[in-house]
């Protein structure tokens, strides 16, 4: 990663940490129904989250809550995770510490390759590389890695294109996709049978909240929920704008992330 790139990582973490915004009157829970028993969903912060399904847990960017403390003690109280999703690099969504912190003997972690070269030696040995297109049984769950970049020139420099990864994963027979930080490009614009997204929606990392709507009327997931929607000014997009623009093409559903 460049000067620019740790740089521009490093200022999403203050403006997270240090202008989190005041909460919402959000559920931090909401559970979808599949074939095989319910998929329970656990919004943590921005872009950190758990999907518990038959048994399973599945942690996503697992990152710092807040400035100063140990940060550490939010996700030591979450159960052993089964499964980690690292979607890329910045540090509002990898966390050394946190990782070292919250891994039980099975868990197997994914991640792309910039993270797995940032990891020290004992989470690389249980680290699945992933790029996109991948495709993999993570335990039981299917995975697949698909694209997260940038497509705006001007923001081409925070996610360039083959650094990182948003995944699709099955859970009985429903198709939960993870967008990571990305924006709508050709490869995402029509994802099919897509029955649950996380979809991001902030400036000037990822996009602007009329872009996320145009995106979810293009492939119309059945449930989406927007995540991710710090911007860099402090301020929280406006998701019920997003709800509003989306309109019939998908259920919206609102968690508390901050």
């Amino acid at each position: 990663m460049t000067n620019l790139r740790w740089k521009s990582a490093a200022a999403i973490f203050a403006v997270l940490a240090a202008c989190a915004g005041p909460a919402m009157s959000a559920p931090a829970d909401d559970t979808v129904a599949t074939a095989n028993g319910p998929l329970d969903i656990h919004a943590i912060h921005h872009a950190s989250l758990t999907l518990t399904w038959n048994g399973l847990h599945v942690l996503v960017d697992p990152a710092p809550i807040a400035s100063g403390g140990d940060p550490t003690v939010p996700y030591r109280a979450l159960p052993k995770p089964d499964v980690i999703l690292i979607t890329h690099i910045h540090p509002d969504h990898f966390n050394v510490p946190i990782l070292e912190a919250v891994v039980g003997p099975k868990t197997e972690i994914v991640s792309p390759q910039s993270v797995y070269e940032a990891m020290p030696a004992d989470l690389k040995a249980r680290t699945k590389v992933m790029k996109n297109g991948d495709t993999a049984l993570v335990d039981t769950i299917p995975v697949e890695a698909m694209p997260m970049f940038n497509t705006t020139p001007d923001r081409m420099k925070f996610h360039p294109e083959g650094v990182g990864n948003g995944y699709i994963l099955t859970f009985g027979g429903k198709r939960v996709y993870i967008a990571g930080d990305t924006e709508e490009s050709p490869e995402l614009a029509h994802l099919s049978h897509i029955d649950v997204a996380f979809v991001p929606m902030n400036l000037p990392y990822t996009e602007t909240v009329e872009a996320a709507a145009k995106w979810v009327r293009d492939f119309k997931p059945k449930i989406v929920y927007p995540y991710h929607y710090h911007n860099a000014d402090g301020t929280l997009s406006d998701v019920n704008k997003f709800r509003t623009l989306v309109g019939k093409a998908s259920d919206v559903r609102l968690l508390q992330w901050y």
